[in-house]
C-alpha cells in the first residue's frame, strides 16, 4: 500500500507544503520542521547513528508522512524513541499504520533493536489508537514529559518488544 523513503533535500519544497497544509492536523501535538533553516537542519541529522527517518509515500508517490526512530542506544539496551506524523490529506487512509509496520519490522531485524517506546499526548487520540493497533502496550505516564510548542506537556509512554513484535506477526501469519 505504501512506500517508505528515504528523506532527502530533494524533495524540500514538498515536504515543507504538506507541513504547511498539516498544521491543524499536528498541532499541538508536534511542530515539525516549518522553514527551509529547520529542514535543512533536519536533513544534516540523518547521518546521525542515533537516528533512523523515513518519509511515507502514496501509491502516486507523495509524501503521507514522516516517522523517525531517535536516541537509538545499543549494547544491553537496544532501544529507541519512535516519532511520527502525517500529512493531509493522506491521514486517515491507513498510510501511517502500513509505514509504521514497515518500520516496525526494518528496526527489528534489520536493526536488531529490542524495544521501541512511543510518547503521545494523552489527547491525541489518533496517535494512541494507532500504535494500540499496531500492538504497543501503555506504560505509564509522565507528567510534563517533553517541551513541544514551548511548553512543558504530559505524556503517556507506549512501547513494543521484538518478541511482542514477532509474536504479533505469527498470529497475524496463522
Amino acid at each position: 500500500m505504501n512506500v517508505l523513503e528515504k528523506p532527502s533535500t530533494k524533495r524540500g519544497k514538498e515536504f515543507l507544503a504538506a507541513v504547511e497544509r498539516s498544521r491543524g492536523l499536528h498541532r499541538p501535538w508536534t511542530y515539525p520542521p516549518n522553514t527551509p533553516e529547520e529542514f535543512n537542519a533536519f536533513i544534516q541529522r540523518l547521518g546521525q547513528k542515533t537516528r533512523l527517518s523515513y518519509w511515507v509515500c502514496t501509491e502516486d508517490g507523495e509524501l503521507a508522512g514522516a516517522i523517525d526512530i531517535s536516541e537509538i542506544v545499543g549494547g544491553n539496551f537496544c532501544s529507541a524513541y519512535l516519532g511520527y506524523y502525517a500529512f493531509a490529506p493522506h491521514n486517515g487512509h491507513g498510510y501511517m499504520k502500513a509505514g509504521l509496520r514497515a518500520v516496525l519490522s526494518e528496526a527489528f531485524t534489520r536493526h536488531h533493536l529490542h524495544r521501541l517506546e512511543a510518547n503521545i499526548q494523552p489527547g491525541n487520540t489518533s496517535s494512541r489508537e494507532l500504535v494500540q493497533r499496531l500492538g504497543f502496550r501503555l506504560e505509564g505516564f509522565s507528567p510534563r514529559y517533553l517541551k513541544i510548542g514551548g511548553r512543558w506537556r504530559d505524556h503517556e509512554r507506549w512501547a513494543i518488544t521484538a518478541e511482542e513484535w514477532k509474536a504479533l506477526r505469527l498470529g497475524a501469519a496463522r
